[in-house]
Protein backbone atom coordinates (compact mmCIF):
# COMPACT_ATOMS: atom_id res chain seq x y z
CA UNK A 1 0.00 0.00 0.00
CA UNK A 2 2.70 2.55 0.60
CA UNK A 3 5.58 1.27 -1.29
CA UNK A 4 4.49 3.15 -4.06
CA UNK A 5 4.26 6.98 -2.35
CA UNK A 6 4.29 9.54 -5.19
CA UNK A 7 3.73 13.04 -5.48
CA UNK A 8 0.02 12.79 -6.74
CA UNK A 9 -0.56 11.31 -3.38
CA UNK A 10 1.09 13.54 -1.31
CA UNK A 11 -0.57 16.70 -3.16
CA UNK A 12 -4.02 14.69 -2.98
CA UNK A 13 -3.61 14.53 0.95
CA UNK A 14 -2.47 18.25 1.42
CA UNK A 15 -5.84 19.00 -1.01
CA UNK A 16 -8.00 17.61 2.40
CA UNK A 17 -6.67 20.06 4.58
CA UNK A 18 -8.18 23.18 5.32
CA UNK A 19 -5.49 26.44 3.82
CA UNK A 20 -2.91 27.14 6.27
CA UNK A 21 -1.11 29.51 4.19
CA UNK A 22 2.06 29.08 1.78
CA UNK A 23 4.85 26.33 2.60
CA UNK A 24 6.97 27.16 4.32
CA UNK A 25 10.43 27.86 2.29
CA UNK A 26 12.84 24.67 1.99
CA UNK A 27 9.83 22.66 2.95
CA UNK A 28 7.51 20.05 0.57
CA UNK A 29 3.83 19.90 0.73
CA UNK A 30 4.49 16.31 1.30
CA UNK A 31 6.14 16.85 4.54
CA UNK A 32 4.70 15.75 7.00
CA UNK A 33 3.04 18.44 9.55
CA UNK A 34 3.81 21.06 6.77
CA UNK A 35 0.24 22.42 6.49
CA UNK A 36 -1.09 21.71 9.73
CA UNK A 37 -3.95 24.62 10.73
CA UNK A 38 -5.22 23.05 14.71
CA UNK A 39 -3.81 24.26 17.61
CA UNK A 40 -0.50 21.98 18.60
CA UNK A 41 -2.00 22.03 22.21
CA UNK A 42 -4.97 20.30 20.67
CA UNK A 43 -3.58 18.07 18.00
CA UNK A 44 -2.70 14.32 19.30
CA UNK A 45 1.12 13.52 19.04
CA UNK A 46 1.46 10.05 16.82
CA UNK A 47 5.29 8.21 17.00
CA UNK A 48 5.75 5.99 13.78
CA UNK A 49 7.96 2.86 13.94
CA UNK A 50 9.12 1.01 11.00
CA UNK A 51 11.84 -0.41 9.57
CA UNK A 52 11.00 0.33 5.83
CA UNK A 53 11.81 3.84 4.82
CA UNK A 54 9.20 3.95 2.42
CA UNK A 55 6.56 2.12 4.47
CA UNK A 56 7.05 4.56 7.13
CA UNK A 57 6.90 7.86 5.43
CA UNK A 58 4.00 6.47 3.50
CA UNK A 59 1.99 5.57 6.94
CA UNK A 60 3.48 9.11 8.08
CA UNK A 61 1.82 10.82 5.32
CA UNK A 62 -1.46 8.96 5.57
CA UNK A 63 -2.02 9.92 9.32
CA UNK A 64 -0.31 13.68 9.24
CA UNK A 65 -2.90 14.10 6.53
CA UNK A 66 -5.48 14.25 9.33
CA UNK A 67 -5.85 18.54 10.88
CA UNK A 68 -6.01 17.35 14.14
CA UNK A 69 -2.89 14.22 14.30
CA UNK A 70 0.61 15.15 13.94
CA UNK A 71 3.29 12.73 13.64
CA UNK A 72 6.11 13.62 15.63
CA UNK A 73 8.71 11.06 15.07
CA UNK A 74 9.62 8.30 12.99
CA UNK A 75 11.94 5.61 13.55
CA UNK A 76 13.52 3.01 12.29
CA UNK A 77 13.92 0.40 15.57
CA UNK A 78 12.89 0.10 18.95
CA UNK A 79 16.26 2.00 20.23
CA UNK A 80 15.40 5.02 18.77
CA UNK A 81 11.92 4.49 19.56
CA UNK A 82 12.72 4.38 23.19
CA UNK A 83 14.44 7.32 22.73
CA UNK A 84 11.46 9.13 20.62
CA UNK A 85 9.31 8.77 23.29
CA UNK A 86 11.33 10.55 26.13
CA UNK A 87 11.79 13.29 23.99
CA UNK A 88 8.45 13.39 22.30
CA UNK A 89 5.84 12.67 24.47
CA UNK A 90 3.59 11.26 22.41
CA UNK A 91 -0.02 10.35 22.41
CA UNK A 92 0.08 7.24 20.66
CA UNK A 93 2.78 4.63 19.10
CA UNK A 94 2.06 2.88 15.70
CA UNK A 95 3.89 -0.06 15.83
CA UNK A 96 5.33 -2.30 13.10
CA UNK A 97 6.55 -6.75 14.55
CA UNK A 98 9.54 -7.01 12.25
CA UNK A 99 12.11 -4.67 13.45
CA UNK A 100 16.22 -5.13 13.59
CA UNK A 101 17.36 -5.85 16.99
CA UNK A 102 14.56 -5.71 19.51
CA UNK A 103 11.15 -7.07 17.86
CA UNK A 104 8.03 -4.79 17.57
CA UNK A 105 6.03 -7.16 20.56
CA UNK A 106 9.09 -6.72 22.78
CA UNK A 107 9.32 -2.86 21.83
CA UNK A 108 5.33 -2.59 23.10
CA UNK A 109 6.09 -4.18 26.24
CA UNK A 110 8.62 -1.48 26.97
CA UNK A 111 6.97 1.64 25.82
CA UNK A 112 4.40 0.62 28.49
CA UNK A 113 6.90 0.24 30.85
CA UNK A 114 7.57 3.26 30.30
CA UNK A 115 4.38 5.58 30.19
CA UNK A 116 1.46 3.45 30.75
CA UNK A 117 -0.89 5.57 29.44
CA UNK A 118 0.42 5.45 25.96
CA UNK A 119 -1.91 4.13 23.44
CA UNK A 120 0.15 1.29 20.91
CA UNK A 121 -1.94 0.34 17.29
CA UNK A 122 0.21 -2.19 14.71
CA UNK A 123 0.42 -1.70 11.17
CA UNK A 124 2.37 -4.49 9.97
CA UNK A 125 2.53 -6.84 7.02
CA UNK A 126 2.13 -9.93 9.17
CA UNK A 127 -0.92 -11.97 9.25
CA UNK A 128 -3.32 -10.63 11.95
CA UNK A 129 -4.60 -14.30 12.03
CA UNK A 130 -1.02 -14.84 13.19
CA UNK A 131 -0.03 -12.12 15.44
CA UNK A 132 -3.41 -10.08 16.35
CA UNK A 133 -3.98 -12.24 19.63
CA UNK A 134 -0.14 -11.42 20.58
CA UNK A 135 0.25 -7.84 19.87
CA UNK A 136 -3.05 -7.46 22.17
CA UNK A 137 -1.79 -9.03 25.15
CA UNK A 138 1.37 -7.35 24.82
CA UNK A 139 -0.56 -4.10 25.31
CA UNK A 140 -1.48 -2.95 21.75
CA UNK A 141 -4.99 -1.62 21.61
CA UNK A 142 -5.03 -2.32 17.61
CA UNK A 143 -3.94 -4.48 14.73
CA UNK A 144 -4.01 -3.25 11.22
CA UNK A 145 -2.72 -5.22 7.74
CA UNK A 146 -0.10 -2.66 6.13
CA UNK A 147 -2.62 -3.63 2.81
CA UNK A 148 -5.64 -1.94 4.41
CA UNK A 149 -5.79 1.36 2.48
CA UNK A 150 -4.66 4.68 4.49
CA UNK A 151 -8.13 5.58 5.44
CA UNK A 152 -8.69 2.36 7.19
CA UNK A 153 -5.47 3.04 9.10
CA UNK A 154 -6.59 6.27 10.35
CA UNK A 155 -9.57 5.08 11.32
CA UNK A 156 -8.13 2.54 13.49
CA UNK A 157 -5.52 5.03 15.03
CA UNK A 158 -8.78 7.10 15.50
CA UNK A 159 -10.65 4.20 17.43
CA UNK A 160 -7.38 3.55 19.76
CA UNK A 161 -6.80 7.38 20.44
CA UNK A 162 -10.31 7.12 21.76
CA UNK A 163 -10.13 4.56 23.86
CA UNK A 164 -11.31 1.99 21.63
CA UNK A 165 -9.96 -1.73 20.46
CA UNK A 166 -9.53 -1.86 16.72
CA UNK A 167 -9.37 -5.21 15.23
CA UNK A 168 -10.85 -7.42 12.61
CA UNK A 169 -14.20 -8.79 13.09
CA UNK A 170 -13.03 -12.62 13.04
CA UNK A 171 -10.15 -11.68 15.45
CA UNK A 172 -12.34 -9.99 17.94
CA UNK A 173 -14.59 -12.68 17.96
CA UNK A 174 -11.37 -15.26 18.43
CA UNK A 175 -10.32 -13.00 21.61
CA UNK A 176 -13.89 -12.93 22.99
CA UNK A 177 -13.91 -16.80 22.49
CA UNK A 178 -10.37 -17.20 24.36
CA UNK A 179 -11.61 -15.44 27.44
CA UNK A 180 -15.05 -17.38 27.37
CA UNK A 181 -12.55 -20.65 27.08
CA UNK A 182 -9.62 -19.23 29.75
CA UNK A 183 -7.46 -19.68 26.29
CA UNK A 184 -8.28 -23.39 26.43
CA UNK A 185 -8.19 -23.78 23.10
CA UNK A 186 -4.66 -22.04 22.23
CA UNK A 187 -3.10 -23.92 24.87
CA UNK A 188 -0.84 -25.83 22.16
CA UNK A 189 -0.76 -23.17 19.93
CA UNK A 190 3.00 -22.28 19.10
CA UNK A 191 1.36 -18.45 20.49
CA UNK A 192 1.75 -19.35 23.76
CA UNK A 193 4.87 -21.98 23.86
CA UNK A 194 6.98 -19.73 21.70
CA UNK A 195 9.29 -16.09 22.81
CA UNK A 196 8.07 -13.37 20.55
CA UNK A 197 11.21 -13.77 17.89
CA UNK A 198 10.62 -17.90 17.89
CA UNK A 199 7.53 -17.65 16.65
CA UNK A 200 8.72 -14.77 13.92
CA UNK A 201 11.31 -17.72 13.15
CA UNK A 202 9.06 -20.35 12.77
CA UNK A 203 5.98 -18.59 10.95
CA UNK A 204 8.57 -17.70 8.68
CA UNK A 205 10.04 -21.48 8.52
CA UNK A 206 5.96 -22.42 8.03
CA UNK A 207 6.03 -20.14 4.65
CA UNK A 208 9.15 -21.83 3.34
CA UNK A 209 11.92 -19.25 4.22
CA UNK A 210 15.55 -20.44 4.65
CA UNK A 211 17.88 -20.19 7.72
CA UNK A 212 19.63 -17.40 5.28
CA UNK A 213 16.40 -15.42 4.11
CA UNK A 214 14.82 -15.35 7.67
CA UNK A 215 18.50 -14.24 9.10
CA UNK A 216 18.13 -11.22 6.75
CA UNK A 217 14.62 -10.40 6.80
CA UNK A 218 14.84 -10.42 10.71
CA UNK A 219 18.33 -8.53 10.74
CA UNK A 220 19.71 -11.33 12.58
CA UNK A 221 23.04 -13.85 12.37
CA UNK A 222 22.96 -16.74 10.61
CA UNK A 223 24.00 -18.85 13.58
CA UNK A 224 21.41 -16.87 15.77
CA UNK A 225 18.53 -17.91 13.38
CA UNK A 226 20.11 -21.43 13.87
CA UNK A 227 19.51 -21.05 17.68
CA UNK A 228 16.14 -20.12 17.80
CA UNK A 229 15.06 -23.14 15.42
CA UNK A 230 16.84 -25.25 17.74
CA UNK A 231 15.36 -23.86 20.61
CA UNK A 232 11.98 -24.05 18.32
CA UNK A 233 12.41 -27.63 18.00
CA UNK A 234 13.06 -28.27 21.74
CA UNK A 235 9.69 -26.60 23.15
CA UNK A 236 7.83 -28.14 20.44
CA UNK A 237 9.61 -31.65 21.28
CA UNK A 238 10.32 -32.28 17.22
CA UNK A 239 13.22 -34.23 16.30
CA UNK A 240 14.65 -32.82 13.62
CA UNK A 241 14.56 -29.74 11.13
CA UNK A 242 12.21 -32.17 8.37
CA UNK A 243 9.66 -32.12 11.45
CA UNK A 244 10.30 -28.63 12.19
CA UNK A 245 9.41 -27.37 8.30
CA UNK A 246 6.34 -29.55 8.42
CA UNK A 247 5.25 -28.57 11.26
CA UNK A 248 5.44 -25.19 10.81
CA UNK A 249 3.64 -25.40 7.23
CA UNK A 250 0.73 -27.07 8.94
CA UNK A 251 0.24 -24.39 11.53
CA UNK A 252 0.72 -21.99 9.36
CA UNK A 253 -1.85 -22.92 6.89
CA UNK A 254 -4.45 -24.27 10.09
CA UNK A 255 -4.03 -20.54 10.97
CA UNK A 256 -3.92 -18.45 7.55
CA UNK A 257 -7.25 -20.46 6.77
CA UNK A 258 -8.75 -20.83 10.45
Amino acid sequence: MYSNVSTVDCLEAASRRPYAGPVPEGRSVCEPGTMKTSDPGTMKKILVVDDHPLMRKGLSLSIDSETDLSVVAQVANAEEAIEALERHDPDMAVVDISLPGMSGLELIKHLLALKPSLKILVVSRHDESLYAERAIRAGARGYVMKLEAGGVIVKAVRRVLNGGIYVSEEINERLLLGIASGHETLTKSPLEVLSDRELEVFELTGRGHGTREIAERLHLSVKTVESYRARIKNKLNLNSAAELMQHAVQWVEGEGTG
